[in-house]
C-alpha cells in the first residue's frame, strides 16, 4: 500500500507529503495514532513544502543582488549600524502603518544588505525597494515617473524602501 501511496503522491506532485510519508506511517504504527491526526500531519508537511517552494520562487524572481538575510548580516563588522533598530524594522510595523524606510550612508556600510534582508522578511508584502538612489542619472521624464510612482504608493498607503549615499539636501541635485 505504501508504494501505491507514494506513486499517487508523485502523480499528484505532493512532494512534501511524499517526503514524510514513511516516517509518519511508521510513527502512527508505533504510537497507534488516530487516522485524522496522521492525515493532518501529512497535509501539514505538504503545506510547509509548498510555502517553502513558493518563497524560494518569489526570492528568485526578486533578483536580489545579495543572498543576505538579517540573520546573516555582519552587524559586528558594521558598528555604525544599529542592530536593534534594524531588527525592529524586521517586525514590519512600518508596512502596516504605510511608512517608508530610507537608509542613508556612505558606500560599504550595509544599506543594500539590510534592504535585502528586509525583503527576505517581507515575501508577500507590497514593498518596492530602490537600491542606491544616488547613482541614478535621471532624465526629466524619469523624474516625473518616479514622483508619480511615489505619489501613487503614498496615496494607497504602500511603503517604499530606498537606500542611498546622498544626504537628503543633495536629493535636489538628483531630481
Amino acid at each position: 500500500m505504501r508504494e501505491r501511496l507514494k506513486a499517487l503522491l508523485g502523480q499528484m506532485r505532493w512532494s512534501g507529503m511524499a517526503a514524510v510519508l514513511d516516517a509518519e506511517l511508521d510513527r502512527a504504527e508505533r504510537q497507534g495514532t488516530p487516522v485524522p491526526e496522521v492525515v493532518f500531519r501529512l497535509l501539514g508537511a505538504e503545506d510547509a513544502a509548498r510555502r517553502e517552494k513558493s518563497l524560494a520562487y518569489r526570492l528568485s524572481q526578486a533578483h536580489l543582488p545579495l543572498p543576505w538575510t538579517l540573520q546573516s548580516f555582519p552587524f559586528a563588522r558594521q558598528p555604525s549600524v544599529n542592530k536593534a533598530q534594524v531588527m525592529a524594522l524586521a517586525g514590519l510595523e512600518f508596512l502596516r502603518r504605510g511608512e517608508n524606510v530610507l537608509l542613508i550612508g556612505p558606500p560599504g556600510t550595509g544599506k543594500s544588505g539590510i534592504a535585502v534582508g528586509l525583503l527576505n522578511q517581507l515575501c508577500r508584502m507590497p514593498l518596492i525597494a530602490i537600491d542606491e538612489l544616488g547613482y541614478l542619472n535621471l532624465k526629466p521624464e524619469q523624474v516625473n515617473a518616479f514622483f508619480r510612482l511615489m505619489d501613487q504608493r503614498y496615496s494607497l498607503g504602500l511603503s517604499t524602501l530606498i537606500t542611498t549615499n546622498l544626504d537628503l539636501p543633495r536629493w535636489y541635485e538628483l531630481f
